[in-house]
C-alpha cells in the first residue's frame, strides 16, 4: 500500500516535468518575439531619445504594417490615447469628408463655389472651385500663410468667417494660377459641405468619418470659443489618426467597411498643380508637391506617390508609405524647438531602414 500511494506522485512529478521542459521554450519564445520585433527599431529609440528635450517630452511614435503594430513608443503622461492638436495635419480629414460628398454624387471637385455661395460671385471670386480650395490655389492670401490657430476665433460661425474670405479679403491671383498655403481653402470647403447637408462641420465628419473610423478621440471643436475650423482647428490621438491612415493605406477600407472609393483616395494622392509657382510653403513641406489635403512626399520609378502625408508646423507628422506598405505617425504635443524637414527626413528613413520593400 505505502508503494503504491507514492506511484502516482511519482509519475505525475514526470508528466509535469516535461510539460515544463516543453512549455518553458514557448514561454520564452513568446516573450522573445514581441521584444525583438520592437529592438530591431533601436536607432529609431534612440533617435527619438536623443531628442526628447526638443520634442518637449511629450511624444507618440506609431507604425503599422500588414495588420499589426511593428514599432510603438509613447510617454507616462502623454500615451497613444492622449489627445492634443494636430492643426493642419486636420487638412487631410477635411479633403476626405469633401470626397466622401463627392462619392456620393452630391458635389464635383470642379464645382464653383459660388454654386453654393452665391456672394463670392459678387466680390469677383466666381471661378473658385472646390478643387482650389482643397489644393492652396484659390488665389486669396492670409498674412503669414497660415493665420494664428491657438488665438479665439472672432467669428462665432463657419459661415461668417467664410463670408468674410469672400467679402473683406482681395484676391491677389486668379484661381488655379500659384500655389499660397492657407487655412482658407479648407473652411471654404467645409462651408459648401454645410449648405448642402443643411449640418454643422463638426456633426458631418463625425458622422461621415470619425465615427465609422472609431476616432472617438477627434474633433474639431474650437476649444478657445468660436467658429469650427475645418482648417487647422483639428485635435486628434496617435491610435486616432493612426485609424485614417490605415484607411488610406488600404485605399479607403477599414476593418472591411469602404469609408471611401478607391477613385477617391487616388485624387487625393495626385499632384494636382505640379508646375505652378509656390509663393508661400510651410517649414517642413519644402520640395513636396500638393495633393488634396496632403503633400506627396516622392514619387516612384512609375510616377505614382511613393509616400503621402501631412505634416504640420506643430511636430505632428502622418503619413503613409505605398512602396514599403506602412503607415506611420509621429505626435508631438508642443515642441521645445523647431521640427523641420530634416528632423521629420531622419525619423522615416530610420523607419525604412527597418521596414522591407521598396519601389521599382
Amino acid at each position: 500500500m505505502p508503494i503504491q500511494s507514492k506511484m502516482p506522485v511519482i509519475m505525475s512529478l514526470k508528466i509535469k516535468g516535461v510539460c515544463l521542459n516543453n512549455i518553458m521554450p514557448v514561454i520564452l519564445l513568446l516573450f522573445w518575439l514581441p521584444v525583438s520585433g520592437q529592438g530591431v527599431f533601436q536607432d529609431l529609440d534612440k533617435f527619438l531619445e536623443d531628442n526628447k528635450k526638443a520634442m518637449g517630452n511629450n511624444y507618440t511614435a506609431l507604425v503599422w504594417k500588414d495588420g499589426k503594430v511593428l514599432y510603438q513608443k509613447q510617454g507616462t503622461d502623454f500615451t497613444l490615447k492622449t489627445q492634443a492638436p494636430i492643426l493642419h495635419a486636420g487638412n487631410w480629414l477635411t479633403a476626405a469628408l469633401v470626397m466622401s460628398f463627392v462619392d456620393e454624387g452630391k458635389i464635383s471637385l470642379d464645382d464653383k463655389v459660388s454654386k453654393y455661395i452665391p456672394v463670392f460671385a459678387t466680390y469677383m471670386k466666381g471661378y473658385i472651385t472646390i478643387r482650389n480650395c482643397l489644393t492652396n490655389t484659390t488665389g486669396i492670401h492670409t498674412e503669414g500663410g497660415v493665420l494664428k490657430v491657438f488665438q479665439k476665433s472672432r467669428f462665432e460661425s463657419l459661415e461668417a468667417e467664410v463670408n468674410q474670405f469672400a467679402t473683406k479679403r482681395e484676391i491677389e491671383a486668379n484661381p488655379g494660377t500659384e500655389f499660397y498655403y492657407s487655412n482658407i481653402g479648407p473652411s471654404i470647403a467645409g462651408r459648401v459641405l454645410e449648405i448642402i447637408s443643411k449640418k454643422s462641420f463638426d456633426r458631418l465628419i463625425q458622422e461621415k468619418l470619425l465615427r465609422p473610423l472609431k476616432m472617438r478621440g477627434t474633433n474639431f471643436n474650437n476649444d478657445q470659443g468660436g467658429a469650427v475650423d475645418p482648417s487647422g482647428g483639428a485635435r486628434s490621438t496617435a491610435n486616432d489618426y493612426m485609424n485614417f491612415l490605415i484607411m488610406m493605406l488600404q485605399k479607403g477600407v477599414f476593418e472591411g467597411k469602404r469609408i471611401l472609393s478607391e477613385e477617391s483616395v487616388a485624387e487625393m494622392e495626385k499632384t494636382q498643380f505640379p508646375s505652378l509657382p509656390a509663393k508661400y510653403v510651410p517649414k517642413g513641406a519644402e520640395g513636396f508637391h500638393y495633393g488634396l489635403g496632403c503633400w506627396i512626399m516622392g514619387i516612384n520609378p512609375s510616377g505614382m506617390p511613393a509616400a503621402v502625408g501631412c505634416p504640420n508646423l506643430v511636430g505632428t507628422f502622418p503619413y503613409i508609405d505605398r512602396c514599403r506598405n506602412y503607415a506611420a505617425i509621429l505626435l508631438v504635443k508642443a515642441p521645445q524647438d523647431e521640427l523641420n524637414k530634416e528632423f521629420f527626413s531622419h525619423f522615416r528613413e530610420l523607419i525604412d531602414l527597418q521596414v522591407p520593400g521598396g519601389c521599382q
